[in-house]
Parts: C-alpha cells; sequence; structure tokens
C-alpha cells in the first residue's frame, strides 16, 4: 500500500458512513485552517447529474488556450487520487499531496468527518496557497449541502442536466434532486443552465428569482448544434463557427455550448481562436474513449473497435447510446459492471433499439458493493439481451473477440473504467 493510499484509509475512518451530507463537520475545519476556501482564485462552481466533468473540461481547455492557469477539482478518480485535484494547470504532485493529506489530518484532531469532506478541505488549501487564474470546482453530490457548497461569492455558476441518480440522498423525482442542485445559486453570481427536464426547470427558475438571478438557458438563450461537421453556437452576442468537439458523441456537441455560453456569459477572456483551440485539444478520460492500444486492447483482434465510458445512470446511458448509434453499424458487445445502487434493467433501456446488442456482465473487482456478474445477466436476459457472465476483464475480451468485427463497449460504472485504464497501461491524465 502506497503512503497516499494510507493516509485515505485512515481518514476514510474517521466516519461511519461514507456518504453525509451536512456542511457542520467541515466548516469548523476550514476555520482552524483559516477559511481557505476564501482565498481562492474566481471559482467556477458546476453542479447537476450528468456532463459536469465534461463540461468542466471543455472550460479548462478554453482557458488553457487563452493562456490561464487553471485549477480543478474532480471527483471521483479513476486510477489515482491525484486525479481529482489540479493545481494550476498539472495534477498535484504525491510528496505534496501526502503532506496536505497530513496535516488537515492533524488539524482535524481525529474528530468526525467524511472521507469527501477531509479530501475536499485538503483540496481547497491546496488550491488557496497556489497561485491561478480560475478554479473550476465540481460537486460532489447534490447541491446544497455538498461539502464544496462553501464558496460564498464564485463567479460564476453552471448547472448541467439534472435527471434521477443518487435517490437514496437526494430525493426520489427530479424535482427533488433539482431542489438540492440549485444550492449552489449564490446572489450576485450569473448562472447558466444546460438542458433540463420539465420537472426541474420550475425548481430552478423559482431558486434563481429568489436570489435575483436571471440564467442564460440552454436552447433558448443560447444554442449549439452540428452543421456539417462542425459546432455552431449562438447567442445574443452573434454566431461562432467552430470546430467539432475532440470527444466523440453527438452529445458533447451539447456540453461544449453549454461551456462556451458560460465562458462568454461569465466574461473570461477566451477569444474564438481560444474557444477552438480547446475544442481541438479537449481530453477527458472514460467518456466515449476509444482505446487503441494497450494490454487489454490486444486481446481483439485488429478489426475490433474498443470503447470504454464511465456513465452508470439512465440519462448517462442514453447519451452513450445516442453515440454508439450515430457510428456505423456494427456488432456491438456491452462489457458491464455497475454498482448495487444502481438498476442494470435501466440503464440498458437506452440500448433497446440496438439490439442485437450482446452483454457480457462483471463484477466490479475489488468493490463489496458491486453487483455480481450473474445477477447482471440475468437481468439483462430479462431485458430480452443476449447475456452471460464473465469472471474477468480478460474473459470478457477474449469472449467479444470472438465475435467478428465487433465494437466492444465496456461500461457501467466508473469504478470499473478506473480498473480497466490500469490494466490497460493507459494514465487517465
Amino acid at each position: 500500500m502506497s503512503r497516499t493510499d494510507a493516509i485515505l484509509k485512515r481518514l476514510s475512518q474517521l466516519h461511519p458512513k461514507l456518504i453525509d451530507l451536512s456542511l457542520d463537520r467541515m466548516l469548523p475545519l476550514l476555520a482552524r485552517l483559516g477559511n481557505p476556501q476564501d482565498h481562492l482564485p474566481p471559482t467556477i462552481h458546476v453542479a447537476g447529474t450528468n456532463a459536469k466533468g465534461s463540461t468542466i473540461a471543455y472550460l479548462r481547455a478554453f482557458l488553457e488556450a487563452a493562456g490561464k492557469r487553471v485549477h480543478v477539482y474532480n471527483s471521483p478518480h479513476l486510477v489515482r487520487f491525484n486525479e481529482r485535484i489540479r493545481l494550476a494547470g498539472e495534477l498535484v504532485g504525491t510528496r505534496r499531496l501526502n503532506a496536505a493529506l497530513e496535516l488537515v489530518e492533524a488539524v482535524n484532531h481525529g474528530d468526525p468527518i467524511t472521507f469527501f469532506e477531509v479530501t475536499t478541505v485538503t483540496a481547497f488549501k491546496l488550491f488557496a496557497e497556489t497561485p491561478a487564474d480560475y478554479l473550476l470546482l465540481e460537486t460532489g453530490m447534490g447541491g446544497t449541502y455538498d461539502t464544496t457548497n462553501v464558496i460564498s461569492h464564485p463567479l460564476g455558476t453552471i448547472i448541467t442536466p439534472i435527471d434521477l441518480d443518487h435517490q437514496g440522498f437526494l430525493g426520489n423525482s427530479v424535482a427533488e434532486i433539482a431542489v438540492s442542485k440549485a444550492g449552489i445559486l449564490k446572489a450576485g453570481a450569473p448562472a447558466v443552465m444546460g438542458i433540463q427536464r420539465d420537472e426541474a426547470r420550475p425548481v430552478l427558475e423559482r431558486a434563481a428569482r429568489r436570489l435575483g438571478v436571471t440564467p442564460l438557458w440552454q436552447n433558448e438563450d443560447f444554442h449549439g448544434s452540428e452543421q456539417d461537421g462542425r459546432l455552431v453556437f449562438q447567442d445574443e452576442s452573434g454566431l461562432i463557427d467552430l470546430p467539432p468537439p475532440a470527444l466523440p458523441g453527438p452529445h458533447q456537441f451539447d456540453n461544449a455550448a453549454l461551456a462556451i455560453a458560460a465562458t462568454r456569459h461569465f466574461g473570461l477572456p477566451v477569444d474564438a481562436a481560444a474557444l477552438a483551440e480547446g475544442l481541438r485539444r479537449v481530453t477527458w478520460p472514460a467518456r466515449m474513449q476509444p482505446l487503441r492500444e494497450g494490454k487489454l486492447r490486444a486481446l481483439l483482434p485488429p478489426g475490433h473497435e474498443l470503447w470504454l465510458d464511465g456513465g452508470h445512470n439512465p440519462h448517462g446511458a442514453a447519451a452513450l447510446a445516442r453515440a454508439i448509434a450515430a457510428m456505423p453499424p456494427r456488432p456491438l458487445v456491452l462489457i458491464m459492471g455497475m454498482m448495487n445502487t444502481r438498476a442494470p434493467e435501466d440503464f440498458l433501456e437506452a440500448f433497446r433499439d440496438l439490439h442485437p446488442a450482446q452483454v457480457i456482465a462483471l463484477t466490479i473487482p475489488g468493490e463489496e458493493n458491486a453487483h455480481k456478474a450473474e445477477d447482471i445477466a440475468a437481468r439483462a436476459r430479462a431485458q430480452r439481451f443476449p447475456a452471460r457472465a464473465a469472471r474477468s476483464i480478460t474473459s470478457a475480451l477474449r469472449a467479444a473477440a470472438e465475435i467478428e468485427n465487433a465494437r466492444v463497449l465496456i461500461c457501467g460504472s466508473l469504478y470499473l473504467a478506473g480498473d480497466v485504464l490500469a490494466k490497460n497501461g493507459t494514465r487517465p491524465d
């Protein structure tokens, strides 16, 4: 076990619950550290169910193309914890990370605090002591009581599409979940809204109105779409003809447009040339990521495709299915693993029209709360998918190799995606 893993293991034992949404534990700890959250560079706070990471990836690409130094906070990580904290453009170094974690651990004095709370406090300390031009801050879960929601005066807020996810913590309806997500909105901070379901929009409108905020709404105040292979963006300031996003899938045109709208609405120093350069070089691992080489890729014949995506809820599955449907047709093999907080049949619903898709089910390695492979396969068969269980990703890929000219998609969980990247030898950064 590495020193970082040993520290993180100790921190994970400070609270009996992995998730316990509250700000009451971390605010005193932040105060003892000098309230680093009050000494951050201009911050863009992003909440939503899906597309948070992609939206931040675009914003980072735009700002860096414009020559700006950017902090980023994302979760979860795929392979190494360091991926969660990017300081002025670079992933935090292990020595510096360990020193910061141990300092925060010492200041906390063993008080009850969740893993995400104490690691977020550590990130704020690192962000506050490292010069940068902007901070792109992703919520972990929800909004109102999310550990990131201690920024009093963000430069701007973004709420990406809201859908059903984490119902046990955020509510059993899209409207209830929207109440939580709306908690990041702040008086005096401009807001941009992604495409929302009918149940979410009035909730967000009421929250914004109470704060005196007039948001920009996607597909109403601004539009972005694919035209002749290009991204055409339009808002009240005019029209921009841009190259397509480097991230694959039709949904990435929506995500890129949301980030462009935020860039313009928040007054970021990004011109059309920087937008174009950012679209060309944006990266975001495990989101329709093609794996063209590596130890696992070598298990498939040259004519096969191998894709990796960490989407794990119905909204993410729908975007994934649209991306697959836009490709030239091939036999589709879903290598699928999921945590037991998700329903495999809900995820597979999006792929009904892509029959005869085959499912090879996996138990996610090292995750005690993962669905068993046999359970996923049985549920897939109940949905009339040809399905079988496999012991490992290696055996799953060998089975997929027997299907001629297949398009193989590994999906269902970011935890599975991280395991695949590590075993393939692909660095997520």
